[in-house]
Formats: structure tokens, C-alpha cells, sequence
């Protein structure tokens, strides 16, 4: 599978890829045109071979077909790009553009309100789990939601003189010791006689 992927890798995408570039930068409408032409028909077939792969994998050589057609889509001499783009799919884009563009923009519209539908779905979840984590006492995680409800509710207030600052307290356990800059701290200033 991987031997059939590489050449079609290699001269499906890359080669086409560069060949591109250099018609963009060469700004030779022409090869522009042509290499337009291949990736729509590229695109097709890319499409289509998702379906076809799951019912004619077992077909004999199909792999090697594959890349047999790719071969023929991008030979200058057969020209098999422009011929199936001439002869199929620029008339059949052509009748079908109205509707394809309306389908389109119905699209873009109902995935934009899904998008917002299930950003606020997420938004709810996180800040119901944020305050299931507070309500629970999980340490410095609550005492940090707390100082930014606190300081939320201050604004919302509108009292900016009053403007809590944000403070983040950690509680430590008796089981816990005191970091050691703390502790040698604490004993530089007592006796200088301890070891």
C-alpha cells in the first residue's frame, strides 16, 4: 500500500505543487489555466477515491490503476486534465453553478449557527465544571476562581475605586513543610550559632 502511496504522493501533489509555484511566479496565464484545470480534476479524484477505496480496494491493480491515472491527468502529451475539465466538468459546472452556490451559502449559514450553537454549549460545560471545582475546595485552583469572582463582581458594580485586586492564596497542610527559601530565611535572623 505504502509503494502505491509514495508515487502518487510524489507525482499526484508535490510535482504538480512546484509546477504550480513556478506558474505563479512566472505569471504565465497558460500554465496558470492548465494547472488550474489539473487540481480541480485532482480534487474530484481525491474525492471520489475515498468512496471507491472502501468498495474496489480488492479489485486487481487497482493501486497501480490509480496511479496510471494520475499519470495520464498530468502527461503534457495526453493532456488528461484539460480533456476531462473541457469535457465534463467546466459544462457541468457551468449548468449546476446557481444551485451549487446556493447550497453553499445555505451551508455556510446553518454551520454558523451550529458553530455558535455549540460554542455556547462548551462555554456552559467548562464554567459549570469550573464551578463544580471551586464549590469542591480543590486548593489554590478555588481560592484563584474566588479572587476573579471576587473581582468581577467588583466591576460589574461599577465601584472602581473599590476595585478588589485578584490574590491568590495556597493553602499548605500540617502534613506539607514550608518551601526551604522560607525556612532559611527564618533561621538567618535568629541565632547565627545553629546548624
Amino acid at each position: 500500500l505504502f509503494v502505491c502511496f509514495l508515487p502518487r504522493l510524489i507525482f499526484g501533489t508535490l510535482y504538480p505543487a512546484y509546477y504550480s509555484y513556478k506558474a505563479v511566479k512566472s505569471k504565465d496565464i497558460k500554465e496558470y489555466v492548465k494547472w488550474m484545470m489539473y487540481w480541480i480534476i485532482f480534487a474530484l479524484f481525491t474525492t471520489a477515491e475515498t468512496f471507491t477505496d472502501i468498495f474496489l480496494c480488492w479489485f486487481p491493480f487497482y493501486y497501480e490503476l490509480k496511479i496510471a491515472f494520475v499519470a495520464w491527468l498530468l502527461s503534457p502529451y495526453t493532456k488528461g486534465s484539460s480533456l476531462l475539465y473541457r469535457k465534463f466538468v467546466h459544462p457541468t459546472l457551468s449548468s449546476k453553478e446557481k444551485e451549487i452556490d446556493d447550497c453553499l451559502i445555505q451551508a455556510k449559514d446553518r454551520s454558523y449557527d451550529a458553530l455558535v450553537h455549540f460554542g455556547k454549549r462548551g462555554l456552559n460545560v467548562a464554567a459549570t465544571a469550573a464551578v463544580m471545582a471551586a464549590s469542591k475546595g480543590q486548593g489554590a485552583l478555588s481560592e484563584r476562581l474566588r479572587s476573579f469572582s471576587m473581582q468581577d463582581l467588583s466591576t460589574i458594580r461599577g465601584d472602581s475605586s473599590s476595585t478588589v485586586p485578584p490574590s491568590v492564596t495556597v493553602r499548605t497542610s500540617s502534613k506539607q513543610s514550608q518551601p526551604k527559601t522560607s525556612r532559611s530565611a527564618s533561621e538567618g535572623t535568629g541565632s547565627s550559632g545553629k546548624c
